[in-house]
């Protein structure tokens, strides 16, 4: 295998940059630059040159194979973050024999090839350096530590165990075998079956907090739309007009609200419009707002436009310094209300992100309904009868398969050009 290198920490200037070389001459090309390497995981101060030109002056750190990131033998160059010395020493270790430039993830490619991660930990690593909010952190680290690895080998022994006596009925069937397993069999799927029901309908959670949350605000034209969202993004996101149906198309603002990742929508004023232009820009709206997590209708005194709240929505007035009223009111323009409106929408997206499970990407929906549906079916064919016994082992064996297909262990080969072109250079 090739010993690959490439800088670990962010391009442009900084106090000190982190080179990494993995593979089987990477300790040898360490000190090619380095001279003699400190002991394996303790740091050194080294001097870095290449013939007679000297690079900088580094802390050199070495990882054996089996005790790295990536399962193999790793040597870390930290050194002075200046474009130009990060640029010389990039260069020195590109003339050197067997060495070249990491592609995209390759690092973390790598650590899936040798054991050191599963493909759920991959995943997980991906979303902890694209995390943006707290939540997000949270959430990606849980991964990161093996949280689906372990929640797998669980359901995994208990399909082992089933499998193993429905076999056992298979190996004995010319004997008499007086004791009858399929009570157990049918224990052990259930329990699968439930928990992974359970883990299914906490996914849609996990998923939100992941690619985040989406919130429209909807309402009649000029009902203060824009002017409220200017006001929670702190900046003139939106043009904001007396003049009815300014908004056209959906204006988005990226926010943190509680550690949640939220994008606030600014839609169109809902009414009947006989303008082309406007109409698209109502249409769209309408779509927008019904495939957002939720909406948030802001009044203007009259009824409520072209669309019904449904359960979790918020209403709320408008204009709260030019018409008073009771309930939840607010003004774009004064900030009245808003500090409210804000802490009670944020109660209600963390309670719809309270008890995400552990999978969160549309992959492991997939694996887990294909899963489900394999115990489905070994249920029936064990309450069949044991004549039937063959076809309820390959079932449990799909399901099986269909479990370990969220680690990537089988049928994921596909999937890792895309997981890992996500993934920067370096890691």
């Amino acid at each position: 295998m090739d010993t690959i290198f490439a800088l670990a920490t962010a391009r442009g200037k900084a106090g000190v940059a982190v080179i990494r070389i993995s593979g089987p001459r990477a300790w040898e090309a360490a000190a090619e630059l380095a001279g003699a390497l400190p002991k394996p995981r303790m740091a050194g101060l080294r001097k870095l040159r290449l013939g007679a030109d000297d690079l900088d002056e580094a802390v050199v750190l070495c990882f054996e194979a089996g005790a790295s990131f990536t399962g193999e033998a790793v040597a870390e160059l930290h050194i002075h973050g200046a474009v130009a010395t990060v640029s010389a020493v990039l260069c020195a270790l590109g003339d050197l024999p067997g060495l070249r430039l990491a592609e995209a993830g390759e690092f973390t490619r790598r650590a899936l090839e040798n054991g050191r991660l599963d493909l759920a930990q991959v995943e997980g690593l991906s979303d902890l350096i694209e995390a943006e909010t707290e939540a997000q952190r949270k959430q990606a680290l849980r991964v990161l530590s093996g949280a689906v690895g372990q929640v797998v080998e669980q359901w995994r022994a208990k399909l082992v165990r089933a499998a193993a006596l429905i076999e056992a009925t298979i190996d004995f069937a010319d004997e008499e075998v007086p004791v009858d397993v399929s009570g157990e069999v049918i224990e052990l799927i259930e329990a699968v079956q439930a928990d992974i029901r359970a883990e299914l309908g906490k996914l849609t959670a996990a998923e939100r907090i992941r690619e985040g949350f989406e919130v429209a605000i909807v309402g009649r034209p000029n009902a203060g739309k824009s002017t409220l969202l200017n006001m929670l993004a702190g900046r003139e996101a939106a043009i904001t007009s007396e003049i009815a149906g300014t908004t056209r198309d959906v204006i988005e603002v990226r926010m943190d609200m509680g550690g949640l990742a939220v994008t606030l929508l600014d839609t169109a004023g809902l009414r009947e419009t006989s303008d082309v232009v406007e109409a698209i820009g109502v249409e769209r709206a309408l779509q927008r707002a019904k495939a957002a997590d939720l909406r948030l209708f802001l009044l203007d005194g009259e009824e409520l436009p072209l669309i019904a709240p449904q359960e979790g929505d918020l209403v709320v007035h408008g204009k709260a310094d030019l018409r008073p009223v009771e309930g939840l009111s607010i003004s774009g323009k004064t900030g009245e209300g808003v500090d409210q409106l804000v802490a009670t929408l944020t109660e209600r997206l963390l309670a719809r992100a309270n008890g995400a499970g552990v999978m969160s990407r549309e992959r492991h929906r997939e694996a887990l309904l294909r899963a489900f549906e394999a115990l489905e079916s070994a249920q029936n064919e064990v309450l069949a009868g044991s004549d039937r016994a063959e076809l309820a082992a390959e079932s449990l064996r799909q399901a099986a398969r269909a479990l370990e297909s969220l680690l990537g262990r089988v049928d994921v080969e596909h999937l890792l050009g895309e997981i890992f072109a996500s993934f920067c250079i370096g890691k």
